[in-house]
């Protein structure tokens, strides 16, 4: 009689049973025998991860109808009320918004206390706060990768003078070297976001001097110097590819931080200034009607949230997407 249970029999184990169910989304599609490029397994594990593509959907729908609804630039508007022109206020302002039954009104998110459209507002700000935002998500990105890549990579005085430059950004607390800035910028969003950039990029500097450090010394590089490759390219063509997850990772986390950083210096006036807005001046300027006109202060306030939580998701989703170290299972 023979025992299909052995103690030493390998495979019928529970323990190999288990181990069958959870192999990693790579090892599923070596087993399919299909070849995949780093770049396809990244997309596979970013489009598996929930709650970055609910984020990602999110943010995309708050850009789109924050962009479309009062237009920009050559962008039409469907909306029939603009941000700047004053009215009367119909019910004390109140949203006409309804969720039961559903309903939208003249003025779904109000009006203020001289009658504009908080919708038309409230869209606006979310504009000036999402362009600054990004601008400064890709400014900081580039300069931080490029001081970076240079200190890790040469390494000697240059890496002295440069990270110690750095060193001075971090010990200055961000929000008042923002503030003061900003003070001298004049309020415009695109100076703003220029002020920005240059105090958001010294987090990213220290992660690509770090991985620059280890990559430089890797075989690939020692390979590319000994054919005569210049140190630019060595650089730009080798050793940055190699980081672009802890870049786009980083790139993400900045934009949230943008948001809230913006939001606070309108709040405390040195940001963006009347007659434009953003959503960090709307909270700022209806905060006294917290009590009597709740809407004024939540509706910008739930736009930052949803905004930076996004983007946060979005970061997270990016960074498991890129961590070879990350064991998902396939769905």
């Amino acid at each position: 009689m023979t025992d299909s249970h052995r103690p030493d029999d390998p495979e019928s184990t529970p323990a190999a049973s288990t181990v069958e169910e959870t192999y990693s989304v790579e090892k599923q599609l070596d087993f399919s025998q299909k070849s995949y490029s780093q770049g396809q397994l990244v997309r596979r594990r970013f489009f598996r991860h929930r709650g970055a593509m609910a984020s990602l959907i999110v943010l995309v729908v708050i850009t789109l109808v924050a962009f479309t609804s009062i237009g920009y630039g050559l962008i039409p508007a469907w909306w029939n009320k603009t941000f700047y022109e004053a009215g009367t206020a119909v019910d004390g302002g109140r949203p006409t918004l309804q969720l039961w039954p559903f309903q939208i009104g003249e003025h779904p998110f109000g009006q203020d206390t001289i009658g504009k459209d908080y919708f038309a507002l409230t869209m606006r700000g979310t504009q000036r706060s999402l362009i600054v935002a990004f601008t400064v998500g890709l400014l900081s990105t580039l300069l931080g990768t490029i001081i970076g890549a240079v200190a890790g990579f040469y390494r000697g005085w240059v890496e002295a003078v440069l990270m110690r430059v750095t060193d001075l950004f971090i010990i200055i607390p961000l929000l008042v070297l923002a503030a003061v800035l900003g003070k001298m910028a004049g309020g415009g969003i695109w100076s703003l976001a220029l002020v920005l950039s240059l105090v958001s990029w010294t987090g990213l500097a220290r992660l690509v001097r770090g991985e620059v450090l280890s990559l430089r010394e890797r075989e690939f590089v020692t390979a590319a110097e000994a054919i005569g490759t210049g140190s630019g390219r060595v650089i730009f063509k080798h050793i940055l590819p190699n980081t672009i997850g802890t870049i786009i990772v980083s790139a993400t986390l900045t934009i949230a931080t943008t948001i809230l950083l913006e939001s606070a210096l309108s709040f405390l006036g040195f940001g963006v200034r009347p007659p434009d807005t953003s959503l960090g001046l709307l909270i700022s300027e209806y905060q006294n009607a917290f009590l009597t006109r709740p809407w004024l202060f939540w509706w910008p306030g739930l736009m930052i949230l949803a905004i930076a939580l996004s983007v946060n998701f979005l970061g997270d989703g990016l960074r498991d997407a890129f961590d070879p170290r990350q064991n998902r299972t396939a769905d």
